[in-house]
């Protein structure tokens, strides 16, 4: 066999003949290659690795975000599409569509001319040609590319059918910009579905493939566009598809075109984006047509983003250069709203920064935290009374600690009630003291607080926002109070499918809705969300009238902070309807101006969002058992019972004549104060001048000793029940012993 085969190479090569033929194959070889080699299949057309866009949708399936790599493209099915889609098409790019077999004879004489006489390329452009040329071959016009076209509009004829090449071609040709395929062509520039199309408007973008930038709505010239329309209106009419009467009316009809917006939502959006990309990869999530259902509420998304934006620019003077703002539903977990920045694309604080995620330091919004691990341990009531006296704190190695208060003054003996509504810092500093930074840290981290690790990071200013956390942290933590102890994770994608609607994931709201670790008793919630509702626990810092009060909601509670440098303001507040947190500050850490307080600034953003948010909530928008207002709700084991204005402890006297003035508070139970009032007394040494408690610095003859009535707060120090505040500084030890 190999012997008559090598007879016939020889033959081949020393006959003329044979040499000839050798070399006219050997040309065919080579033009083959060089015409096809590379060329990709037709079958590449029905392939499910075409790139098809991830969209986003709110709670409500309203678009979000459209994520793709560079083409937006919809699939949709033939069957969906409405026929005035179809017959337009046709009628305008190929009215023989459903009679050839690929190519329109007329259409190759006129391509044939063009290239003879005006050295032009230009092809037959049928259907079928188009989808070649767009989809499986590159934009160079040579004859090379024109061969190809031509082999594989026969192969694609031969393999598909018409109605399948008209899907593909109307899902896979360029209309303008980014929009590939008529559904990201309608959603482009309608801002609907292609299948609530109306005639004039699938008259106009049968018209845009053409031409798309030349016949674009949206591009320097957009009468074309209207003379565009009519003519595929015209065609449509010639080819018997549409009468002349319903042309007429089509070619009257405005047409409303979508308005260009800014991207909505678009630092959720991209946060969900990384998200996905670390879960199903970077290509799938820009080319794999995922259908991701959030969280979110583009109502609330929007008023809050107009909120943060329209109150910053009023603090401008302030120097306040941005804001942030996230709103949670406690119970699910689920983020209802996350505004990054005032503005994503704002240039002069990198409007892109995620402040939501950042670490920035929480001033007094942490100390609710501090009282609620006191209360629980039992080492204070709400009706402890705390000494808001000059006080410095000895650390070993550090220098001497002395907190000051956010208004410079001392308030004396404030209980825990007052001393939290206030936002006091010296009895906070005193808590603290009281839990211990290592047992502080410990139980943060346990209510969400992930940026709070190492306790030796950390000092006694931790409860005034010594340490950073995250606003999307910080709603977690403050939605334990509204989950009666509960801390719930954030979620914010409940559901994703493929664009083919086979889902990937699912979350159910009611399989997750309160199921994570108990941190807190509801008791312990419960005394301090009515600590944080309560406007009289508050008002000597705020006033009776503060935007911490939202109009017809009395059952919020709500906390500031404000950093002592001033460059971090928050608001955070909650029912068990919502928490919403709010932020403003520096991006680069500037100082605001001192007028930026806990009334002003991030306040009345939270105001805002929280009255919309609880209106919303109360009609049963998001549970449909949830109307109404959600006040916190007492546990049986929580008591109440009557205490003495000035100490908290109990009357000595009777109901009628009580011995004190009294107060109503809740306390855990067997927690209620069993010492009663006025019975303890002490030699204390007094300025002669002042009647104040003198320090041991006092010389001899500036001071003299006399009994007077007393206090022991729970640090031990010693406050003097009738004299006036003491100027010296009390000297605590810490760790305490």
């Amino acid at each position: 066999m190999f012997s008559r085969l090598s007879e016939f190479v020889r033959l081949s090569l020393t006959t003329t003949y044979g040499r000839k033929r050798a070399v006219f194959f050997g040309i065919l070889m080579i033009v083959s290659i060089y015409l096809f080699w590379g060329v990709p299949l037709p079958t590449k057309l029905s392939s499910p690795d075409i790139p098809v866009s991830t969209k986003l949708f709110d709670r409500n399936e309203k678009l979000i975000y459209e994520i793709f790599s560079d083409r937006r493209r919809t699939p949709i099915k033939i069957e969906e599409i409405p026929s005035y889609i179809k017959d337009a098409t046709i009628a305008i790019e190929d009215k023989d569509f459903y009679k050839h077999r690929g190519f329109s004879f007329t259409g190759i004489l006129r391509a044939a001319y063009k290239i003879t006489f005006e050295r032009k390329l230009e092809g037959g452009s049928t259907i079928t040609q188009q989808l070649v040329k767009n989809a499986l071959l590159s934009p160079e016009r040579t004859v090379r590319r024109k061969i190809r076209e031509f082999f594989l509009t026969m192969f694609v004829e031969g393999i598909y059918t018409k109605d399948q090449i008209l899907e593909m071609y109307l899902n896979q040709i360029p209309y303008g910009g980014t929009a590939y395929g008529i559904e990201a062509a309608s959603e482009t520039y309608f801002g609907k579905a292609a299948k609530d199309l109306s005639l004039p408007e699938a008259a106009l973008l049968a018209g845009l493939p053409q031409r798309p930038s030349t016949y674009s709505p949206f591009g320097a010239h957009p009468e074309l566009a209207k003379s565009r329309q009519e003519e595929v209106l015209k065609q449509m009419v010639a080819n018997k598809y549409i009468t002349q009467e319903e042309a007429d009316k089509a070619k009257n009809e405005k047409l409303n075109f979508a308005s260009v917006k800014p991207p909505q939502a678009p630092h959720f959006a991209l946060w969900i984006k990384e998200q996905l990309a670390d879960k199903y990869g970077e290509k799938v999530v820009e080319q794999g047509g995922l259908r991701v259902y959030t969280t979110l509420d583009l109502e609330i998304q929007d008023i809050a983003q107009q909120a943060v934006a329209t109150e910053v620019a009023k603090l401008k003077k302030q120097e306040v250069g941005n804001g942030a703002a996230i709103v949670t539903r406690p119970a699910t977990g689920e983020i209802l709203a996350m505004v990054g920045s005032k503005d994503y694309f704002a240039t002069d604080e990198d409007g892109k920064v995620n402040v939501t995620l950042a670490k920035r330091q929480p001033g007094s919004s942490i100390k609710p935290l501090n009282y609620a691990l006191a209360i629980k341990d039992e080492k204070i009531t709400a009706a402890t009374a705390l000494a808001d006296v000059p006080s410095c704190f000895n650390v070993a190695g550090q220098p001497l600690y002395c907190p000051v208060n956010y208004d410079g003054a001392f308030h004396g003996l404030v209980q825990t009630r007052f001393a939290l509504g206030n936002s006091y810092n010296i009895p906070a500093v005193r808590v603290l003291a009281l839990n211990g930074i290592d047992n502080f840290v410990e139980f943060a981290k346990q209510m969400g607080l992930s940026t709070l690790t190492d306790p030796s990071n950390y000092g006694l200013s931790l409860t005034l926002g010594g340490g950073e956390v995250r606003p999307f942290d910080m709603a977690q933590a403050f939605g334990v109070f509204a989950n009666q102890g509960i801390t719930q994770p954030l979620i914010a994608v409940t559901k994703v499918t493929d664009w083919k609607g086979n889902t990937l994931e699912e979350t159910k709201l009611d399989d997750v809705r309160l199921t994570g670790q108990r941190v807190l008793t509801s008791e312990v919630t419960y005394i301090i969300s009515h600590i944080l509702l309560d406007n009289n626990a508050r008002t000597q810092a705020f006033g009776p009238t503060s935007f911490l009060n939202v109009k017809g909601h009395p059952e919020v509670s709500v906390k500031t902070g404000t950093t002592n440098d001033r460059r971090d303001n928050w608001t955070i507040g909650y029912t068990a309807h919502a928490v919403t947190v709010t932020w403003v500050g520096n991006n680069d850490n500037k100082p605001m101006s001192g007028a930026v307080s806990g009334v002003s600034g991030a306040s009345p953003i939270w105001n805002k969002i929280m009255q919309a948010v609880l209106d919303k909530a109360e009609t049963g928008a998001y549970d449909e058992s949830e109307e109404g207002h959600m006040w916190p709700q007492q546990p049986d084991s929580v008591t109440g019972a009557n205490v003495c204005n000035v100490t908290g402890l109990f009357p000595p006297g009777g109901q009628e004549n009580p011995g004190c003035s009294t107060r109503f508070e809740y306390f855990l139970e067997g927690t209620i104060p069993s010492k009663t009032d006025g019975g303890d007394r002490a030699d204390l040494v007094l300025f002669n001048d002042t009647g104040q408690v003198a320090g041991s610095d006092a010389l001899p003859e500036q001071v003299h000793t006399e009994n007077r009535p007393v206090y022991f707060d729970p640090l031990g120090t010693t406050y003097c029940l009738d004299c006036p505040i003491a100027s010296a500084s009390a000297t605590i030890r810490y760790p305490l012993r």
